[in-house]
């Protein structure tokens, strides 16, 4: 399967990435074994989790998609063919990027994953109650010392991200290569204008979360009455609007010319932008298998025109 670079980094990923944020929630760890079998053994290469992960969730407290990475990792007996990601800054007890917590939540993570190092170490939410250059120079560090071996900043904006980058290259301090927005067909606005400028100016690489909008645009809801009793009803019940219905038409109309699904257009769409490769989770191997197929499909224009009418503001 063709890679494609991230950014400046030097790293190279497939043009999907398995969102972690399932394992050891909705994704039991035999589950998440099999996915993580399924998607490495299929040529993807690159997985995104949190230490937050999932805390929310009952009877949780963060950490527990890591620990079964780390587990699944151990079994495997290799390391060296997956770009592992995962963030700091979010977690209850490890909030904040001041210096210290950044120190600390490193090596929780290093020995969650059960590994040395980290291909990307997220800021999971801009703190602007750090100063920049604490952060950067904490995240830095971990760089020189071989834990991590590139930046990303997540759920920064536009102007926050110019900061940091003329504060890496002013104090010669490595910088954020990668960035990790929410992005998708329904939540264009906050990624495409001034962070999208961004990102061209500086070369930077782009994994969106939020790709399949926690589900929305998979086409499986029809309505908020289908949400009853699903775990991500709460994230799902804004996008039943004027909008979003008439996007989930345009997606099955195009789904159904294209004799692919709703999931599989939302996520090429998403590769057909520049630099974007999107996130998107699965809790079964056939909902992954669904998701992987995104990879072969292009788009071709009149089915990008019809996409982008309907999901104008």
């Amino acid at each position: 399967m063709e890679k494609q670079p991230l950014g400046r980094s030097g790293l190279e990923i497939a043009p999907l990435v398995l969102g972690g944020n399932v394992f050891g929630w909705t994704a039991d760890e035999s589950t998440s074994f099999d996915l993580l079998n399924r998607f490495t053994a299929a040529g993807f290469n690159a997985i995104d989790t949190a230490d937050s992960y999932s805390h929310w969730a009952p009877g949780l407290s963060g950490g527990e998609s890591e620990t079964v990475m780390g587990k699944w990792l151990a079994r495997r007996g290799r390391r060296d063919d997956v770009v592992i990601m995962t963030k700091v800054g979010s977690m209850p007890g490890r909030k904040g990027l001041s210096a210290s917590n950044i120190a600390a939540a490193v090596e929780d993570s290093l020995r969650r994953l059960q590994t040395d190092y980290l291909d990307v170490y997220f800021a999971h939410i801009d703190d602007d109650k750090v100063p920049l250059e604490e952060t950067l120079e904490a995240f830095s560090r971990l760089v020189d010392a071989g834990k991590v071996r590139t930046m990303g900043a997540s759920n920064y904006n536009a102007g926050r991200l110019r900061d940091a980058l003329g504060i890496s290259a002013e104090k010669g301090l490595s910088r954020y290569e990668v960035i990790q927005p929410g992005y998708n067909l329904y939540d264009r606005a906050g990624y495409e204008g001034e962070l999208a400028a961004v990102v061209k100016e500086e070369g930077l690489g782009v994994v969106a979360y939020f790709a399949l909008a926690s589900g929305f645009l998979t086409g499986k809801y029809r309505s908020k009455a289908d949400l009853e009793g699903v775990p991500r009803a709460a994230f799902l019940e804004g996008f039943f609007d004027d909008r979003g219905m008439r996007l989930l038409d345009a997606l099955r109309k195009v789904a159904n010319d294209l004799n692919a699904t709703p999931a599989q257009v939302s996520l090429a769409w998403l590769m057909s932008r520049p630099s974007v490769v999107p996130i998107a989770s699965a809790t079964s191997v056939q909902q992954l298998d669904d998701i992987m197929g995104a990879a072969q499909l292009k788009l071709p224009g009149e089915a990008l025109d019809a996409l982008d009418r309907a999901s104008v503001a």
